[in-house]
């Protein structure tokens, strides 16, 4: 006849504690909720770009306003007109602020800011907000279709010299491209810029070299923009792709006979992505001042344009708010190349290295 354990000696209760062992504590589950939240890996990225974010832009905004502040040139003249009295660019000065103390302009400067006021033109008292909104669409198209450019030409360039010269073979042209891509992707815009004018334009003919009256303007203001990144780019590539060819997966992916498009695209191009967008990131940032620099030569009426006559006029509030504006969208362009980054591999979430 069975009997509980309620009528169980307490000896024999002890003795079958003893024999089972302590208890151990269960597992936590996964995190839920606002603690899956916090944990994830995107939370602290968010927080770290946030905060890189604010820092930047408050760099930004005290550089622009000691840039502008340590031009030669009294703005206040320029404004007034070339046949103006002294008591009138007094007047002027008065009007424009610029007989306040350093700190109160700058008090007022980022006031205006958080009010979303970027100041109003001392030349043509137009807003600095207008005219950029007129004028940005204009670089925004040049930049973008510069990028396109760069990633569609510079990526596969370098991939297939990278396989074309593999293991040693083709050294000629090897070197060939490393000497071509080295003095172009060292040549400052302005000057390819020049060049494409004065050949491409002038002497040829083929294309436009001023305005955007018709779609064919932009040819050569883009392949100015693009082609030093263009070189840099697709050295980077040739490099990361030559290291990722010459791994042991790449050997066994060749050895399975497999068809070239799988073998390069789909074994090789996932491996060499995150460190080429890497170092992309910093190229595409500067292919957005390079931007602003070709417009003058094509007179492109973009920002840049306007920002060159800024410059020239001290029309200070026109400078610092395309120089703003400008380091802004440069930071959101590093900011997206550090997300594509962290969706390609999750490590560089937490700032570990590729392997």
């Amino acid at each position: 006849m069975t009997q509980g354990t309620d009528k169980m000696p307490a000896a024999v209760l002890e003795d079958a504690a003893a024999d089972v062992g302590p208890v151990e504590p269960e597992e936590p589950g996964p995190a839920t909720g606002p603690r899956r939240v916090l944990e994830s890996p995107w939370f602290g990225f968010a927080l770290r770009r946030l905060f890189g974010v604010v820092l930047v832009l408050a760099v930004l905004v005290g550089l622009t306003f000691c840039m502008v502040q340590s031009m030669p040139g009294d703005p206040a003249r320029v404004a007034a007109g070339n046949n103006a009295t002294p008591e009138q660019i007094t007047r002027m000065r008065h009007d424009l602020g610029l007989d306040h103390s350093v700190a109160a302009q700058f008090g007022h400067y980022v006031g205006g800011l958080l009010r979303g006021d970027l100041g109003t033109s001392y030349t043509t008292e137009e807003k600095v907000s207008d005219i950029i909104a007129d004028r940005l669409p204009y670089t925004s198209e040049l930049a973008l279709l510069g990028i396109l450019v760069v990633l569609l030409v510079g990526v596969p360039l370098g991939m297939a010299v990278a396989v074309a010269c593999r293991d040693g073979r083709r050294r000629h042209l090897d070197g060939g491209f490393t000497l071509a891509t080295g003095i172009i992707g060292s040549t400052p815009e302005y000057i390819l810029g020049t060049l494409l004018v004065l050949v491409v334009g002038i002497e040829l003919g083929w294309l436009p070299v001023a305005g955007a009256a018709t779609a064919d303007a932009l040819v050569l203001p883009v392949i100015a923009v693009a082609l030093g990144p263009v070189c840099t780019i697709a050295r980077i590539v040739r490099r990361e792709t030559a290291v990722v060819l010459a791994r042991d997966y790449m050997r066994a992916a060749r050895g399975r006979r497999l068809p070239a498009h799988r073998l390069y695209l789909r074994h090789a191009l996932p491996n060499l992505l995150t460190g080429t967008l890497t170092v992309a990131g910093l190229l595409l940032t500067g292919l957005l001042g390079g931007a602003v620099v070709i417009e003058s030569v094509f007179a492109w009426p973009g920002v840049g344009t306007r920002v060159v006559e800024a410059v020239t006029l001290r029309d200070l509030p026109v400078v610092q708010g395309v120089v703003l504006v400008l380091g802004i969208l440069a930071c959101l362009l590093n900011l997206l190349i550090d997300v594509v980054l962290g969706l390609l591999d999750p490590r560089t979430l937490t700032g570990r290295a590729a392997s």
